[in-house]
């Protein structure tokens, strides 16, 4: 879980650095950082399931807003079938910035869930 975590880590501020010229850098840039801190305390051992399940109910809920939202995921998927949203970096259309942040989103809550999971596991090998 070492190398998941530092990766994940880094991902995530670099992730971090390319929100800077994002329409709303002040929100995604602590989104990703958030991310980014919690996986180098469980890199360095450190984990803390209360900042873990508070991050995952906060991204989750911003994820439903973005999936749900006009212009959103639920657009995309409906009215744009789900047209390849990776195929230039510029997002010149709504449904294709909410699509990338939604996804962010569910990145982040994989990574998170996947932490708490493996020091849930390591606790109960420890006490059995």
């Amino acid at each position: 879980m070492k190398i998941f975590n530092i990766i994940f880590c880094l991902l995530f501020i670099i992730s971090a650095g390319l929100q800077y010229n994002d329409p709303d850098p002040w929100l995604w840039i602590p989104i990703y950082l958030y991310g980014a801190a919690l996986c180098w305390l469980a890199f360095r051992g450190k984990h803390y399931p209360l900042a873990s399940w508070l991050g995952i109910a906060g991204y989750a809920v911003y994820a439903i807003i973005l999936f749900f939202e006009k212009d959103g995921v639920w657009e995309w998927l409906t009215r744009h079938d789900a047209a390849n949203i990776a195929a230039t970096m510029k997002a010149e259309t709504p449904w294709i910035e909410d699509t990338r942040e939604f996804f962010g989103l569910v990145i982040l809550i994989a990574v998170l869930l996947i932490n708490l999971v493996s020091e849930r596991r390591k606790d109960a090998s420890r006490i059995s």
